[in-house]
C-alpha cells in the first residue's frame, strides 16, 4: 500500500529561527498523521528542522540531495537520494510529493513552488506574507491553499487527500 508523501519546502541558509521552529512542528505533525516527510535533505534550515521533527516522532523521512554524495545532508534524513543535479533535484521533490507545504521563502523555494504549480500539485503556503500569497495565487490560485498554523495545515492536507481520494 502506498503512503502519502508531504513535501516540505523552504529556505536553507536563509531560514529564520521562526521558519525553523515552524518547520520542526510541521515535521512532527506530518509524522503523527502517519505521512512521510520529504525535503531537499540538507543539514540546515527548513529542510533539517522538518526532518528532525518528523524523525523524533518516529516518522519516515526522505532527503533529495543536490550533490554527488550525502555530504552536508541532514542526519535526520533516513532515506537519502543523491542526485548530482543541483537545483534540478527540485523536480524530483515536487513530483514525488502528493502535496507540498511551503514555509519561509528564498529563490530555491520559489522555484519549487513554480515547478509545483506547473505540475498541477496542491501547494499549501504556511504563514506566508501577503506579497508571496498574492504572487503565487496569481500564478495558480486553484492549486494554492493558504494557512497560518501547523494544525490548520494538517487539516488542509487531510481535506485535500479526502476530497481527491489520494492513495
Amino acid at each position: 500500500m502506498s503512503r502519502i508523501i508531504v513535501g516540505v519546502m523552504g529556505p536553507g541558509e536563509n531560514a529564520t529561527p521562526d521558519d525553523n521552529e515552524l518547520a520542526y512542528e510541521l515535521g512532527r505533525a506530518i509524522a503523527k498523521a502517519g505521512w512521510i516527510t520529504l525535503t531537499g535533505g540538507r543539514s540546515f534550515g527548513v529542510m533539517d528542522a522538518s526532518l528532525k521533527g518528523a524523525a523524533e516522532e518516529g516518522g519516515l523521512t526522505i532527503g533529495i540531495l543536490p550533490g554527488d554524495s550525502d555530504k552536508n545532508s541532514s542526519e535526520h534524513a533516513q532515506i537519502k537520494i543523491v542526485t548530482s543535479m543541483g537545483s534540478g533535484r527540485n523536480y524530483i521533490s515536487v513530483l514525488s510529493s502528493h502535496v507540498l507545504v511551503v514555509l519561509g521563502m528564498a529563490a530555491g523555494t520559489a522555484s519549487e513552488v513554480a515547478l509545483a504549480l506547473k505540475s498541477r500539485k496542491k501547494i499549501i503556503l504556511l504563514n506566508q506574507d501577503e506579497i508571496t500569497i498574492r504572487f503565487f495565487k496569481n500564478l495558480g490560485s486553484y492549486n494554492v491553499i493558504v494557512t497560518k498554523t501547523v494544525d490548520e495545515t494538517i487539516r488542509s492536507v487531510k481535506d485535500y487527500l479526502s476530497v481527491n481520494q489520494v492513495v
